[in-house]
Formats: C-alpha cells, structure tokens, sequence
C-alpha cells in the first residue's frame, strides 16, 4: 500500500475516533473513552503530518504543471527552485512520518515506577546503588519530573540495598525503560585499604504505572500489615505504625510503602506500586514478543543483562546494547544521560522501522 492510501486510511480512522468520542455510548463507558481518547491524541500529529504532507504533493504537481507550460526561462528557472524545495520537503516529510507511524509501546507515556536493588559486591555494591538512585533524581530535576520516595532499606556502609520510587511526569516510563538492567561499576571502593579496583553491580528495574482501569484489585485478595517507618538516611522518623506492608494473596506478591508520616498516603503508593507489579506480570510477555522480533536489547525486560559500566578510573561508560562509549562518567552520575537515552531511542527505532518495512 502506498504510503498516500496508509495516511488516507488513519485519516478515516481518526475522524472516526472523534465522532465516537462524543457518542454516550462511549462516554459512559470511562475504560473505553480513556484509552479511545489516548487512542484519538496520538494519531493527531499523524494526521496533521498527513495533510501538510498531501499539500505538498498538490504543490509538486501544480509546479510540475506550470514547467510544462510556461515559456519565460526566469520563471521557469524560479519553478525549478521551488520544485526541488518541495521534493525535499516531500522525502523529509515522509522519513518523519514513516517514524511517528512505528507502533509505538502503548505504556510510554504513563510514569514510571523505579527500583534500584545492590547486586553483586558487597557494601560497594550499595554504595554504587545510592550513586545511581541520585543520579536519576537529578535526571528528573533536570526533566521537571515529580519523585515520590516508596520504600527503601539501607545499605550497611551507605547507599542503600534497594530503593523504590515514583516518577511523575509525560513520558517518564518511555524514557526510562532503556534503564532497566544490570548496571556494572569499576572503581577502588572507599573501604579497600590496597587500592585496588573491584567490580560491584547494581539491578535497576523500570516498570510503568498501572491504572485502576487495568488493573482491579480485590480488597478480600489483600492483606494490609502496618509497621513503622523509616526515612531515608536511616534515621526513624515516626514511632506510629504509618508504613504499609500488602501481600497479593492469589499472586504471593509483596509490596511495601513508608512515608514520612501517613498511612493513607502509604497505603494509595502501595497500592500504586501492586498494581504496577501484577500489570508486569501480562506486560512482561508484551515485552518479550517484541525483544523476539527486534535485535535491540531495549526494553526487553531482562533484568539480567548487563547494559552499562561505569569505570571510575578512566571515567568512561559504556553502554553494551549499541556499543557507545562516553568519557564523561562525572557528568553522567550527575543526572547528563540525555545522550545516552537519546542514541538508544534512535537504535530502537531504526530497529522498528526495519522491522516495518520488512513487514
């Protein structure tokens, strides 16, 4: 199918989409409006691709037209001119829009739910973590994103085992999902005497926020466990028993949540967070579809993989999924992974887009 007939064919579905929405039908169903509505905004940069696009075309043939007609050699020349601009508008148009038309993940524009576990290594292990817990917070700074502190348990010699958060913000889950994976460190710890360089892990995990829409939870499915709280830095910040600890009963998953000071607000983030952990449960085999149909390791879901390697000494990382190595490690655990980021979407969709035309 030529690529007018595909843009002509979104173009009837999304005028479509439009009259449905405002049919009460659908409007009185709230699953069914919300996802049409997403459904519906995501098209539209499309569509309005779509009709500059046809412009353009209309332009080439009216100027094609006039060359054939016209026999002033100056204003022949000026349509010359503007016929090569407007094929080159034409070939970038197209390259735009054969992107914006890859199926994208449909969770990419929900927050994000953000989990950092010390791997392998010990006490240097759990230090590596906290680096890698504040350079996210200050990549979040930097987007403008909200972050809400879940949980944690801290390490013995700083840093933490595991840390939980929410990110807030449009977009979050598809920026961050490239994240998830082992995150290997090379570096002399602060507690080697010799000088000598260790290898420490830690496992990050990105997951996308589920809705209630999605997910309905069964309150007789959930055992609600109250205990007290701690705060970051280890410190006990309340003696009440404000900290929410809820055990899925169907599916064994456990999930915890300690605030600073209330337990309703504990209790709506865990809540948050179970949802998101049984909506992994179905999306995880989304993920592994496509990881069987695409080369790139890019959200693949496989917690396993080792993605990246901070190396103190030379100050270079290296991401392993498309060979990119940086020499500004300072930078980097200061919150810059734009770049980073940036060179795997582009592997992802070059990867998708191949996958398209091979289809």
């Amino acid at each position: 199918m030529e690529i007018i007939d595909k843009l002509e064919a979104i173009h009837r579905r999304w005028e479509e989409m439009g009259e449905q929405l405002n049919d009460p039908a659908v409007m009185s169903d709230m699953k069914r409006f919300v996802k049409l509505n997403k459904d519906y905004k995501d098209l539209e940069p499309v569509v309005t691709a779509f009709k500059e696009y046809k412009n353009v075309v209309e332009n080439i043939e009216n100027t094609k037209e006039i060359l054939k007609k016209e026999k002033d050699d100056d204003f022949r020349e000026m349509a010359r001119a503007e016929l090569d601009d407007l094929q080159e508008r034409k070939i970038s148009i197209e390259e735009n829009i054969r992107i914006m038309m890859i199926p994208k993940d449909p969770q990419d524009d929900k927050n994000a739910l953000l989990e950092i576990r010390a791997g392998t290594g010990g006490d240097e292990a759990s230090i590596f973590a906290g680096d890698i817990y504040r350079m996210y917070m200050r990549f979040c700074e930097k987007k403008g994103w909200k972050t809400e502190f879940v949980d944690m348990n801290e390490g013995t010699a700083g840093g933490f085992k595991e840390i939980v958060i929410n990110v807030i913000g449009p977009g979050a889950y598809g920026i961050l999902k490239f994240e998830s994976g082992v995150h290997r460190v090379q570096r002399v710890p602060k507690t080697e005497t010799q000088g000598r360089i260790h290898t420490s892990a830690a496992t990050v995990v990105v997951l996308p926020e589920a809705d209630e829409f999605e997910i309905e939870l069964n309150d007789k499915d959930i055992r609600k466990d109250t205990f007290c709280s701690s705060g970051p830095g280890g410190q006990s910040v309340n003696t009440t028993y404000s900290a929410i600890r809820l055990t899925h009963i169907p599916s064994g998953l456990v999930v915890s949540c300690q605030d600073e000071k209330s337990q309703i607000k504990n209790l709506a983030k865990a809540m948050k967070v179970l949802r998101s952990r049984l909506f992994e449960l179905e999306y995880s085999k989304y993920l592994e579809e496509m990881a069987g149909k695409r080369k790139t390791m890019v959200s693949t879901g496989d917690r396993s993989a080792k993605i990246r390697t901070y190396n103190w000494p030379q100050g270079r990382v290296t991401d392993h999924r498309i060979n990119l190595t940086l020499y500004n490690l300072s930078a980097i655990i200061d919150g810059d992974i734009d770049e980073i980021i940036e060179k795997l979407q582009m592997a992802e969709n070059a990867e998708r887009l191949k996958t398209e035309l091979d289809n």
